[in-house]
């Protein structure tokens, strides 16, 4: 098992990676003395952890399920609602821990949950995709989805601990393993080089769910979050940085209603538009261009999703939490291991959708 730690003011918590520790969460649930225990996952997870989960948390305290559908469209408040009404139902209390089995959807519904129940009680992530494995289960992000963009309603709260089983990997379909592919190129896009072309030629060995190549990844992401949130929590300036080919990607994600396209696959096509985005700024040579559309298609994800609306996708970009006054703030590379804060001209965002496919 390899441990990280978040380092923040008053709540580091450590990230905890290895094969095998679903039955062991009582050994990190246990110091935090909780009253009760209140594990939300979702029907397509329950089957496959919840009662390994609940018979590890049952060690430690009176232990209760809430099972939620699945999908990026339950991301709502309807959700959180479902999931308050639970901890209400069971009298959850303020020294209760909510422990948030699944993906990405599924750790920022229940973190929002645990943000406002009762002001707030602490959760722990137990994360069972790649993508919330590599990136959202760490940071603290929780939050909900509205009609006019990504995550536009949530909180920061960070996690207790998180618990990374890398062995809960085995069991995901190939496209959701794609799908965390993304998030891993994207913190190879920021760290360096070296630490980019590593990840690329690890790519065969992710894909075919090599253990020692996934924990490898796994670590090696959240260390490069971890590091960035330890240094910028709530997103003033540095952190800004992780939300490469996020802006692009939110955008498509909302105008194809959150249901055709996973998020780890419009990210892939962010990070494309991203680096178009670079080079046209006069930073990204046509080599580095070239390198990171080939990796994104040697992971299988998608760098064009054509035939979408470039004036809805601005108009989607300028919602996005990282928009200030009808400016949208773009993350772009200055090289390779080098990214920066940038507001465009609107010519050059429309040449980067247009060779995007979007019209």
């Amino acid at each position: 098992m390899r441990r990280l730690t978040v380092s923040l003011s008053g709540r580091s918590y450590d990230i905890h990676i290895g094969p095998g520790l679903l039955p062991r969460l009582a050994e990190f649930l246990a110091p935090l003395s909780p009253t009760s225990i209140h594990v939300v996952c979702t029907q397509v997870v329950a089957p496959l952890y919840a009662q390994t989960v609940v018979q590890a948390c049952g060690a430690v305290a009176p232990t209760h399920l809430c099972t939620i559908p699945d999908g990026e469209g339950i991301k709502n408040l309807a959700t959180v609602a479902t999931i308050t009404d639970a901890l209400v139902s069971a009298r959850a209390d303020r020294r209760s821990v909510l422990v948030a089995l699944g993906g990405g959807v599924l750790g920022d519904l229940a973190g929002f949950a645990a943000a406002i129940y009762m002001r707030g009680i602490r959760f722990v992530q137990v994360p069972t995709t790649l993508l919330a494995q590599v990136d959202s289960s760490v940071g603290g992000k929780t939050g909900v989805n509205h009609p006019s963009g990504k995550n536009l309603l949530g909180a920061f709260h960070q996690p207790s601990v998180v618990v990374s089983d890398t062995s809960a990997l085995q069991t995901l379909p190939v496209r959701e393993v794609r799908a965390g592919l993304a998030e891993i190129l994207k913190h190879g896009l920021l760290a360096d080089r070296a630490y980019f072309d590593a990840t690329v030629a690890a790519l065969p060995r992710l894909l075919a769910l090599d253990a020692d190549a996934l924990a490898d990844s796994v670590a090696g992401s959240c260390q490069i979050k971890a590091a960035v949130v330890g240094r910028d929590e709530r997103e003033n300036g540095e952190r800004a940085i992780l939300n490469l080919g996020h802006t692009f990607g939110h955008a498509i994600e909302a105008l194809t209603g959150y249901t055709q396209w996973l998020h780890g696959e419009a990210v892939a096509c962010g990070l494309c538009l991203a680096a178009d985005l670079s080079a046209r700024l006069g930073y990204l040579g046509p080599e580095d261009l070239a390198l990171i559309g080939s990796a994104i298609s040697r992971a299988g994800l998608p760098v064009r999703i054509p035939g979408l609306s470039a004036t809805a996708a601005f108009a989607a970009m300028r919602t996005d939490k990282k928009a200030y006054a009808g400016r949208i703030d773009f993350v772009v590379l200055e090289k390779i291991g080098v990214a920066v804060r940038r507001q465009v001209d609107d010519a050059l965002v429309e040449a980067t959708l247009a060779d995007g496919g979007f019209v």
